[in-house]
C-alpha cells in the first residue's frame, strides 16, 4: 500500500473510531466519488475489522477503488 493510502486510511478509521458516519462519508465521497452504497460497504466494513489499521483499511479502500473489468 502506498503512503498515500495509509494516510487516507488513517483519518478514516478515526472518523468511524469517533462513530461520526456523517464525516466519514463526506471523507470518501471528496476523496474518491464513491457513490453513497459503496461508501456504506466500506465504513461497515471497516466498522467489522478485528484489528482496525491503516493497512486494512487502505486495503478496504484499494479493493472498492478497483475498478472490475468485464
Amino acid at each position: 500500500m502506498s503512503a498515500i493510502w495509509k494516510n487516507h486510511a488513517m483519518h478514516l478509521a478515526d472518523m468511524i473510531k469517533e462513530n461520526n458516519e456523517t464525516k466519514a462519508h463526506l471523507y470518501l465521497e471528496q476523496l474518491m466519488l464513491f457513490p453513497v452504497d459503496i461508501q456504506d460497504q466500506i465504513i461497515e466494513e471497516i466498522s467489522n475489522l478485528s484489528h482496525c489499521s491503516s493497512d486494512a483499511v487502505a486495503s478496504i479502500i484499494n479493493h472498492h477503488s478497483i475498478m472490475e473489468l468485464k
